[in-house]
């Protein structure tokens, strides 16, 4: 018999288009005990990597602080789309005003943690795993729920990440998440005539005597094959931006729609760090994620599937108050979090916008702990322990996010 360390080096599985879930368990070829997409609530992750600049995505156009901070790169008044009578929207974020107007957004101002780490790494950890700065953790905040408290988790293809890599976010203790770039990609990586035989050789084996690693492979097989059928069923019509991100989300919309039994979909959208010019590559990037969600959503409603959708858009880290002398901004802390959905029981603002007088080393202060958005996501949209799940006892928002 092959050893583990030929197999992987001969298996496509190894390539990096491809995550071997832990998770996958059932040998079965048929599914018909899963949940549907359309009964049961979705959450939808969207990173934006690299440390977005929340003060230019959701501009004071009031406030000269931000003016005499920012004196290059700063949006004039006249340009902001305004979503109040002191903060809009980054003109390039202009596609998501009917979402903004139809009380479908919820934004959270300095959202944080204490002690914040300005490494691109780490933050992204502490984030992940919902640690603190001091602490670390192998696995994701999402990963344990998909371990101990999501009550059809034994499936597969419960949460998919698009992407070729799984975000530490998605990992498990016992189960993780399924990355993936597409199910036709995902199929033709498992149709390999040496992965096939070994498949059907070790398929007619009592589940107890599988080695784990052929086990897994006969399973990643069969999502593979479900997820194809599943993505043959439904063809969006909306015409989403010509980019790896427009197409990540169109996907996962078709997968919604197609009802597919997932209940945890996470993409990222990198190019965040902008310490060098900027202005343009910003609003670019603002454009294509404002362009990319508004059509999303349009796409979800079009198909009344909306309702039981919730997005939530967050970065590791925000950036400093103060333009740098490259006409960009660096490593800063606190940022804006960005929710999606119509059972949001705050739309528009969610606290107060962040006061710029008052900064901790010329950084936004975080208002509100990042872990107790997670914790209201997890008790009243996914229906699972937080405190389990976080380790340890969080502060619960007030007022709840949820209706």
């Amino acid at each position: 018999m092959l050893s583990r360390r030929n197999f992987i080096r001969r298996s496509s599985l190894a390539s990096s288009s491809l995550w071997i879930p832990s998770f996958l368990r059932s040998t079965s070829l048929s599914y018909p005990h899963l949940p549907k997409s359309r009964e049961d609530k979705v959450l939808v992750v969207i990173q934006l990597s690299g440390g977005n600049d929340g003060l230019n995505m959701i501009v004071p156009y009031r406030n000269d602080i931000y003016y005499r901070s920012r004196p290059e790169i700063g949006i004039k008044p006249h340009l902001v789309q305004r979503l109040d009578d002191e903060h809009g929207f980054n003109p390039a974020m202009a596609p998501l005003l009917d979402v903004f107007n139809a009380n479908e957004v919820c934004i959270m101002n300095e959202v944080g943690y204490p002690n914040p780490d300005r490494s691109h790494f780490r933050s992204m950890d502490i984030w992940h795993t919902a640690s603190n700065s001091s602490q670390r953790r192998q696995t994701g905040w999402l990963g344990r729920y998909l371990d101990s408290e999501c009550l059809s988790c034994q499936d597969a293809y419960h949460a998919i990440e698009v992407g070729d890599n799984l975000s530490l976010a998605l990992h498990g203790k016992i189960r993780d998440g399924l990355a993936m770039r597409g199910p036709e990609k995902l199929k033709r990586a498992t149709d390999n005539s040496f992965l096939q035989k070994i498949g059907s050789a070790y398929r007619e084996r009592s589940p107890n005597h599988l080695d784990f690693l052929y086990k897994t492979m006969i399973e990643v097989q069969q999502s593979a094959q479900y997820l194809t059928q599943k993505a043959k069923t439904h063809r969006s019509q909306f015409d989403y931006p010509n980019h790896a991100f427009g197409h990540g989300m169109k996907q996962i919309a078709e997968l919604i729609t197609a009802d597919t039994a997932t209940k945890i979909y996470y993409i990222s959208l990198p190019g965040f760090d902008t310490h060098i010019n900027q202005k343009a590559r910003h609003h670019q990037l603002l454009n294509l994620y404002a362009e990319t969600v508004a059509t999303f959503v349009d796409d979800l409603k079009s198909n009344d599937l909306f309702d039981n959708i919730l997005i939530m858009t967050f970065s590791e880290f925000g950036r400093r108050v103060e333009e740098n002398a490259s006409q960009g901004t660096d490593h800063g802390a606190a940022n804006n979090l960005i929710l999606i959905g119509d059972k949001l029981n705050t739309t528009g603002f969610y606290n107060r916008p962040a006061n710029l007088s008052v900064l901790d080393d010329g950084d936004l202060r975080f208002q509100v702990d990042f872990r107790s958005v997670y914790a209201d996501i997890l008790d009243h949209w996914l229906q699972a322990d937080a405190n389990n799940l976080l380790g340890h006892q969080v502060d619960r928002l007030s007022p709840g996010l949820f209706l």
